[in-house]
């Protein structure tokens, strides 16, 4: 996991669009608490606490949020301070960090798990982490080819930033848990059973009023524009901006998340 990078341009990016972000993604907070019970709950790539807070209120648990991002950490500690709730929020890589053993009851997700550098030791360190008779339940995304507005920024953008860093299929990164074999092996291989993958499609938006300050600032393209000169940037977005056109409704944008969800038990 590069904790440089989510320390720097990428964590400060998901901070600055937590708004659009958190409208997004709504929806899959409630997928993930679906049918779940829990009193210790740990949000891995807790990101700026919308899923932490979300388990503390529909489940009533005590949460332990883990991010290696020291932005989104402060975030996350102001959204539980606004919600009223007393969460715990620590930063630190989920790979090595010393959790208590048998500590929580579910282990939760949301887009978090996809960045480690060595996976199985990672979802080993869970699994020890987890008590007897827990869980693991997380959200990741399916291939790039099937989240078009995913990569739509980076190949509207890639004739004229030419640095952006090519997809590599199982490197750590975004679509690293794309091949629905490879998670089942890594789950198996770190000692968690009864795996259930399943595919699923869910309906995304957020205001249209926020679309151009989260294209400057997520993903490779939103990247690489925090290090351009005004001239770069702008005629980047010339040619970006309306690439999403074809997700925008009125006064929304939508558009579909191709994505896996992952359940497997101690």
């Amino acid at each position: 996991m590069d904790a440089k990078l989510w320390n720097q341009s990428a964590g400060h990016g998901w901070v600055a669009v937590e708004a659009a972000v958190d409208a997004m993604f709504a929806a899959f907070d409630e997928l993930l608490l679906e049918g779940v019970a829990a009193r210790r709950v740990l949000d891995v790539g807790c990101g700026t606490g919308s899923t932490s807070v979300a388990a503390m209120l529909r489940l009533g648990a005590d949460c332990v949020g883990i991010d290696p991002s020291a932005p989104m950490i402060a975030a996350a500690r102001a959204r539980m301070e606004r919600c009223g709730v007393a969460a715990r929020f620590v930063p630190g890589d989920a790979q090595t960090y010393p959790f208590d053993p048998s500590g929580f009851d579910l282990v939760l997700s949301r887009f978090g798990v996809m960045f480690f550098a060595d996976p199985l030791a990672a979802f080993a360190n869970l699994r020890r982490a987890a008590a007897p008779g827990g869980r693991l339940r997380f959200a990741a995304w399916r291939d790039a080819g099937e989240n078009s507005f995913m990569t739509a920024a980076e190949r509207a953008a890639a004739p004229l930033l030419p640095g952006l860093p090519a997809r590599k299929p199982d490197a750590p990164g975004q679509f690293a848990f794309a091949d629905r074999a490879r998670v089942d092996a890594i789950l198996k291989k770190s000692g968690w059973t009864d795996i259930d993958i399943r595919p699923i499609d869910v309906a995304c938006r957020f205001a249209e009023t926020e679309l151009m300050q989260y294209l400057t600032w997520m993903g490779p393209v939103g990247r690489a524009l925090q290090q351009a000169d005004e001239g770069t940037r702008a005629r980047v977005m010339d040619v970006v901006r309306p690439a999403f056109d074809p997700f925008v409704q009125g006064d929304e944008v939508r558009f579909t998340s191709a994505c896996w969800m992952v359940d497997a038990h101690v």
